[in-house]
């Protein structure tokens, strides 16, 4: 794989994120402060490269109600991709991978219910953010 620079083929797993949505954002930075290794990259979904990657494991392009995590050439939606980013992090957050073993239609009932009220309960963005320059490197163009 290659570098930001040559498009959304890249090493290590990315997050696709809604990036007008303030928690969202938040669990951006949340992440990039407990990876310190600084595996984990991100992308907007609105943006070309998230637009690219969602095109490339054919979802859909417009509804931007989760976030993904593509891992090599599998896309993980919902709750699983959420726990499946806490298991890279440090100490003590990939304990939380534990709850993968709840039901699916259970951890994702609570995951749309989240999805559905975050504007409401985090308020939302007039724009994607933009990352500062030490964090440029983690997002993809």
């Amino acid at each position: 794989m290659r570098s930001h620079t040559a498009g959304p083929d890249m090493d290590g797993p990315v997050v696709l994120f809604d990036g007008v949505c303030n928690l969202c954002n938040s669990a951006v930075m949340f992440t990039i402060r407990r990876d310190p290794h600084g595996r984990v990259r991100f992308a907007a979904l609105q943006s070309d490269a998230g637009q690219r990657l969602l095109a490339r494991h054919d979802l859909p392009a417009v509804s931007f109600d989760t976030f993904v995590l593509v891992e090599g050439n599998r896309a993980y939606m919902q709750s699983t991709a959420g726990l499946r980013v806490l298991r890279r992090l440090r100490y003590p957050w990939p304990l939380l991978y534990g709850f993968i073993a709840v039901p699916k239609p259970l951890r994702d009932a609570v995951y749309r219910w989240v999805a559905r009220n975050r504007y409401r309960w985090f308020g939302q963005r007039e724009q994607c953010m933009m990352p500062t320059p030490e964090l440029r490197r983690r997002f993809l163009e």
